[in-house]
């Protein structure tokens, strides 16, 4: 791992979850609690556990004296998991920390320990409950859309309309003039929607007309409501679409669009306008509910349109190995079948998951990313929001050029969108601070691991703000010891505190001051009176000539 204390310091602030526990464990930990809580975690997809920390909300750091010896616990967690779980063992100023991060479960296997499948109950573990391991299990079952409906009729159970968008789509796609005139039973047998002449529920899902759906299968459904506020009760327009999804995506999309409006941000002399919804975002936001929701649950898929969010909440939780932290690196499509008719539709990437287009459009329209925290074990819960955050950070990417931003890779934008929102830089992103850096992108300030990076002075120079580039990346090295000089000078009398002194420099860390006090000592500039924390700095020399000692 290599975590830093602004990552430590972002877990602390976030709450706790089944992905997330923290214990004080001051003195000691009970290893079989440790194994407990483990098990747990990876049953819940994995996660982290956290010691040394206060578990309520404010969270403080308290340290820890638990495990001293990191390489026996490891090898204890890995003897009874059989997973690899990573230790790392931070050192905070306020104590040690200890971070175990655990890996999820095999896809179908539940772990036990002592006879118990353990899982998060509250604040306690418990045995999980039946409901829970049967869906475990489930998750080696075969594709349900592949699967044959031995009760539907090709001539009867399709809708025409639905067949004819599946013709011109695939037609559009591949340029094969033949697909236009090909014979259903053909061309549904090419698209492995029949199986020996028989019709999937894929076919089903995709193509079916209302009558068979509601016959066999009625929850593959898209149910759209409009509410033009928070208040509970009916929606103002409720439209219940169950028919082959196919003849009914461009309807879904006028419904929202007829109350899409428009944002508008100016740029020197011109006003561009910015849709509140995105075209390109809501469709595969839509595509991604119909092609992974899980079809034995018997829900249907909604989709709520505020005046300023949409949230597209699909039945059966995310597939398999796939959680809303690794959704833009893993794939696992619940329903394959369809997720290959809609690729060759040219409607999807056939073996992606299209997050990737809907994050890039919302960070280069300076929208909030895609939020999935209402998403639990039973449904996906995607939330988004339409609001430009930061006119500014539209204007930079102007800036910078339409052409650059296109050669942008996904990883860079997230890393550019990460930095100006100043929040920490996952491993998996830290690659790309080079190349960003060489292009004059983004800058570091700074060294070591208290280094931080910020958007190039050009961005703060394009929104009249070249002031608050100064601030954000501090003072010169020199400049800052000065800075420190004239307060230990200006109170040579009583002298003055650590605590002070950080004070005095406050885009610095703790650690970067100390480092120039120490700087200011072997100068021989300053001198220290008192060995604890209530020590104090004076200006000159000390009486006598004595080796330097750490702050």
């Amino acid at each position: 791992m290599t975590i830093s204390l602004s990552e430590l310091q972002t877990w602390m602030e976030a709450r706790e979850d089944e992905h997330l526990e923290f214990k004080e464990a001051k003195n000691r930990f009970d290893f079989e609690d440790l194994v407990k809580y483990c098990v747990a975690l990876a049953n819940e997809g994995g996660g982290r556990m956290i010691l040394g920390v206060t578990d309520r909300l404010p969270r403080s750091v308290v340290g820890s004296r638990a495990f001293p010896d990191l390489e026996r616990t490891k090898a204890g967690l890995i003897e009874r998991l059989r997973l690899r779980v990573d230790v790392e063992e931070i050192q905070h100023p306020n104590g040690r920390v200890l971070v175990l991060q655990i890996p999820s479960r095999p896809i179908g296997m539940p772990l036990n320990y002592k006879g118990a499948y353990w899982m998060r109950g509250g604040e306690a573990l418990v045995p999980m409950t039946s409901d829970q391991l049967q869906r475990i299990f489930a998750e080696t079952r075969p594709d349900f859309s592949s699967e044959i409906c031995t009760s539907a009729r090709l001539d009867e159970d399709l809708d025409p309309i639905a067949v004819d968008v599946l013709r011109k789509l695939w037609h559009r796609k591949t340029k094969d003039q033949d697909i236009l005139t090909r014979p259903l039973d053909q061309l549904l047998t090419d698209a492995e929607l029949l199986l020996d002449g028989v019709v999937t529920y894929a076919a089903l899902i995709l193509l079916g007309t209302r009558k068979a759906l509601g016959r066999h299968l009625a929850q593959a459904e898209v149910i759209f409501e409009y509410r033009s506020n928070e208040a509970p009760g009916p929606a103002s327009e409720r439209h219940e679409l169950r028919q082959g999804f196919l003849s009914v995506l461009d309807e879904i999309w006028r419904l929202i669009n007829q109350r899409n409006d428009l944002q508008h941000f100016q740029q020197g002399l011109f006003i561009w306008d910015v849709p509140t919804f995105d075209e390109r975002v809501i469709r595969e936001a839509v595509l991604n509910a119909v092609s992974h929701r899980d079809y034995r649950h018997g829900g249907s898929i909604f989709v709520r349109q505020y005046p300023r969010r949409i949230e597209i909440v699909s039945p059966g939780g995310f597939p398999p190995g796939i959680t809303s932290e690794n959704i833009l690196r893993q794939q696992n499509p619940r329903n394959r079948r369809i997720a290959e008719v809609l690729g060759k539709c040219g409607l999807v990437e056939r073996a992606g998951q299209g997050f990737d287009s809907i994050f890039r459009e919302c960070i280069q329209q300076s929208k909030p990313l895609p939020d999935f925290s209402h998403t639990d074990a039973h449904t996906v819960w995607l939330t988004l929001r339409g609001d430009i955050q930061d006119p500014e950070f539209l204007r930079f990417l102007e800036e910078i050029g339409q052409e650059q931003v296109a050669l942008f890779g996904l990883d860079d934008l997230l890393l550019v969108d990460l930095v100006h929102r100043e929040q920490p830089i996952s491993d998996d992103l830290k690659p790309r601070i080079e190349p960003l850096l060489e292009r004059g992108i983004i800058v570091r300030s700074g060294r070591g691991r208290s280094a931080r990076l910020l958007l190039s002075r050009r961005f703060y120079r394009h929104i009249g703000k070249a002031g608050v580039y100064t601030r954000k990346r501090g003072l010169d090295r020199r400049t800052n010891k000065m800075l420190l000089l004239k307060h230990i000078q200006d109170n040579r009398k009583e002298g003055s505190r650590l605590r002070e002194l950080v004070q005095v420099l406050p885009a610095l860390s703790y650690v970067q001051v100390q480092r120039l006090i120490q700087d200011l000592r072997v100068e021989g500039q300053i001198h220290k009176k008192g060995n604890t924390s209530s020590a104090r700095w004076f200006p000159g020399r000390t009486p006598i000539d004595i080796m330097p000692e750490e702050v």
